[in-house]
């Protein structure tokens, strides 16, 4: 049996975006308006600690491609007829590549997700909700 050659998780991530027509956060927001569905996949501590993304859908790594795939028995109902235009978004853009390939291997191929993920967001001044405002708005800035 023949071994794979080793490669870094680089190699590994470079390859993966080369695959995605990756989106910028501001881009990210338009095509929700358009329809598209923008899925947080970063863990519920980080949710919690850092905030949400308005509409957005939690669908963590873990369990990614069965939230999303309508055969695995457990999908996402926010995501059932979605699944063709979903955005990935991560804490800093690097998982939600890997995972956004995963979902075109099972036959999404218009996945795709933000560059600079959740963190590029708030840089970019885009809405988030935070639990100490009750799940309201928080404009960057409101501190």
């Amino acid at each position: 049996m023949a071994s794979m050659p080793r490669r870094t998780i680089n190699d590994v991530l470079a390859a993966a975006q080369a695959r995605l027509r990756r989106v910028t956060p501001e881009q990210a927001a338009v095509r929700v308006r358009e329809g598209w569905t923008l899925v947080d996949v970063r863990p519920s501590d980080l949710r919690q600690r850092h905030g949400r993304i308005p509409g957005s859908v939690h669908a963590p790594l873990n369990v990614l491609e069965w939230r999303v795939d309508p055969a695995s028995g457990t999908q996402e109902p926010a995501l059932a007829g979605n699944e063709d235009r979903l955005i990935l978004v991560c804490h800093e853009g690097y998982s939600s590549s890997l995972a956004a390939v995963r979902l075109q291997e099972l036959g999404f191929p218009n996945t795709t997700d933000v560059i600079g993920g959740f963190t590029a967001w708030v840089e970019a001044g885009l809405p988030v909700e935070t639990e100490e405002q009750g799940g309201g708005l928080h404009e960057p800035g409101d501190e």
